[in-house]
């Protein structure tokens, strides 16, 4: 069922059981469970169903620490959400993302991959993804022609991705959602403040205000954040009518440890020799690649090495004369380019090489972003069209996010050498020292984790091991606000495989 918020009368009050603010790939998925309950579910999506100038411009916010994207344009403020221009990027995180590592300060989840492995298989499903399977050796039983590069897997490895079409939670799952009889779609219903009571153990309620200047109040017996990494923490500090420091915010965690995948552009891979190495397995086409490999470290090089993870992608195709990614530029008329000049195969589909000369690629690099308390989100003392303070953020990086990409190249130039593969040109800034500055082409992968971050111990995170917030009976938060790391990988499959945990969790106290 959908309501437009907007023909409300001013002072109307919404009720249900379990109210879900945010209608992107977190909440849309918790909402898809709950289609069928007996339960009254409320999904409240401050945009509509398109792209408004005004909706968006409240995302717009102030950046302090390293350059980073516009704030307005790393989110989308409509029905679906960043969904709407996600790329489909797709790959479970590691297990050793999960465990407490002691070379990286504030790592561990207090859940395993193992915990997660039956919601990632649910995942798929919602994702447009095929089966759960992320083995190099699964993928070549389906095409044999997937080679990887004869690297000792000890050291360096092939670890998998699957592409979703991409799913536009927007379009594909609109019907579902308004189709449903339990599920009421109020579009058009920005939250400005979650309502604690007195005593500041439970929400009371959430108001909400237009862009017209209307307000209604929500109440239910239990509520979840699922606004996106930066706006769950905006609201929880901004909701400080009865506490100054915000919901949540005991131990002066909120908006803490934002997280980035660092994207850029770190080295050139040249071949060895007149004969190609089979690049297929690490190729990507627009649209029509199923699965590829990138190239990561074996864990057991990772804690030798004390660095973090990473992997690096092939792309000839990839970088433009500055040095910039893509994705850094990601205007339309780039996103044209690369689904029209993905990379491609440029061998047999058997596998057989060519005599040709040597094949140059750029090296992009995904690596995970050291959790740092000092990178964070705070309020700006501007406010936007509904009178909220804006999101600040100061992103901040670490030595140790430096010296890992260096060790990176390190290990796999020497592994590439010694496999007779080809050689790797780490580019200047890479080579620097550890507290050296970053260079221009500094930048993330759009993906925003942590501020909310995960753990059982209130004094060292915002929620506890079921995304309850620590002190507050009946809120929780969903997405990648939760995730203590950040992993290499991209986080829309953990985002939604997390948020269908939290939604078993939730049955299991609602129903």
């Amino acid at each position: 069922m959908h309501i437009d918020a907007r023909t409300l009368e001013n002072g109307s009050v919404i009720e249900g059981d379990l109210c879900i603010v945010g209608a992107g790939a977190a909440g849309i998925s918790m909402a898809m469970e709950w289609s069928g309950a007996s339960q009254r579910v409320l999904l409240l999506e401050a945009g509509g169903f398109d792209y408004d100038a005004r909706m968006q411009e409240l995302y717009r916010g102030e950046i302090v620490g390293l350059p980073y994207f516009p704030l307005q344009a790393a989110r989308l403020h409509y029905f679906g959400g960043t969904t709407g221009h996600w790329a489909g990027f797709c790959s479970p995180y590691d297990p050793i993302d999960f465990e407490p590592r002691e070379w990286v300060p504030h790592s561990g989840w207090p859940i395993k991959r193992a915990d997660l492995d039956p919601y990632y298989a649910r995942a798929q499903r919602i994702l447009e993804l095929g089966p759960y399977e992320y083995d190099v050796a699964q993928w070549q039983r389906r095409d044999p022609g997937l080679v990887p590069f004869p690297l000792d897997p000890a050291v360096v490895f092939t670890k998998m991705w699957q592409f979703s079409p991409p799913t536009r939670f927007g379009t594909r799952y609109r019907d579902a959602i308004v189709g449903a009889k339990n599920v009421h779609l109020y579009t058009n219903a920005p939250v400005r403040e979650i309502e604690p009571n007195e005593g500041v153990s439970a929400v009371d309620g959430l108001r909400v205000r237009s862009l017209e200047g209307e307000e209604l109040r929500v109440r239910a017996k239990h509520y979840v954040l699922a606004a996106s990494t930066i706006q769950n923490a905006r609201l929880l500090l901004a909701s400080n009518s009865r506490v100054a420091s915000g919901i949540g915010n005991a131990n002066d965690l909120v908006g803490r440890f934002f997280m980035e995948h660092l994207e850029m552009p770190s080295g050139v891979f040249v071949e060895l020799g007149d004969r190609a190495a089979n690049a297929r397995m690490y190729a990507f086409e627009w649209g029509r690649t199923k699965a590829r490999g990138e190239l990561a470290l074996n864990e057991a090089v990772q804690r030798q090495r004390r660095v973090l993870n990473a992997t690096v992608s092939l792309n000839p195709r990839g970088l433009d004369e500055e040095g910039k990614s893509t994705f850094q530029r990601m205007t339309p008329e780039v996103m044209d380019e690369r689904r029209r000049t993905g990379i491609r195969a440029e061998t047999p589909r058997d596998g057989a090489s060519q005599r040709r000369g040597p094949r140059g690629f750029h090296l992009q690099t995904r690596q995970e972003q050291a959790p740092n308390p000092a990178s964070r989100i705070t309020l700006s003392t501007e406010r936007d069209e509904l009178g909220m303070p804006r999101a600040k953020l100061d992103w901040r990086l670490t030595e140790l996010d430096r010296r890992s990409f260096r060790d990176f190249y390190e290990v796999l130039g020497r592994e590439m050498g010694r496999a007779g593969v080809g050689r790797v040109q780490m580019r200047p800034w890479v080579l620097e020292k550890d507290d050296a500055p970053w260079p221009s082409s500094v930048g993330g992968g759009w993906h925003h984790m942590g501020t909310t971050r995960m753990h059982p111990d209130p004094k060292q995170g915002v929620v506890n091991p079921d995304c309850q917030v620590h002190g507050i009976a009946n809120l929780s938060v969903a997405g990648a606000a939760v995730f203590p790391t950040a992993g290499a990988a991209n986080p829309t499959l953990t985002l939604v495989a997390m948020s269908l945990r939290l939604s078993d969790h939730l049955k299991s106290r609602l129903t």
